[in-house]
């Protein structure tokens, strides 16, 4: 896991970070105002958006990056190098990275299983300040998944 300023972030990654901003900005989120946006690299090299959708029924929200995975999915993508996860609250910038919660880190252990490359996470505040990189396998150590049930 590393530290990185926006400015040594390579033009791929970037461009996945300004993708996760925009869709941020299309979040469903009238319950706790807090909007989050992922971009999903695929090997491929297509980005696939997915933005948080809250409910009333709490259950039935989906997570911005769970909500790219599916849509990945139905487009028929099975592989991804990289996901960028960006968040904000109603007023102002977040000070703190938001990182994609446990459900998140399993569903992207298992897109990791599938495509066998240990997915990049770039994770940052809304104001691109602060940026910190990780693999999966980093955010979530002693996992389980697929390997286990064979």
């Amino acid at each position: 896991m590393e530290s990185i300023n926006y400015h040594d972030l390579n033009p791929i990654q970037r461009g996945l970070l300004f993708a996760a901003a925009e869709v941020m900005e299309k979040a469903y989120n009238p319950y706790s105002k807090f909007s989050v946006g992922a971009a999903i690299r695929t090997k491929s090299g297509d980005i696939i958006l997915g933005a948080n959708v809250e409910n009333a029924s709490y259950g039935c929200t989906i997570c911005a990056e769970r909500s790219a995975l599916v849509s990945a999915n139905a487009l028929g993508h099975k592989e991804y190098e990289s996901i960028a996860v960006i968040a904000k609250p109603e007023k102002g910038v977040t000070e703190e990275i938001t990182g994609p919660c446990g459900i998140c880190r399993q569903m992207i252990l298992e897109a990791a299983h599938v495509s066998n490359i240990d997915i990049e996470i770039i994770m940052s505040t809304t104001d691109m300040k602060r940026i910190i990189i990780a693999k999966i396998s980093e955010l979530l150590p002693f996992s389980f998944g697929p390997n286990n049930l064979k």
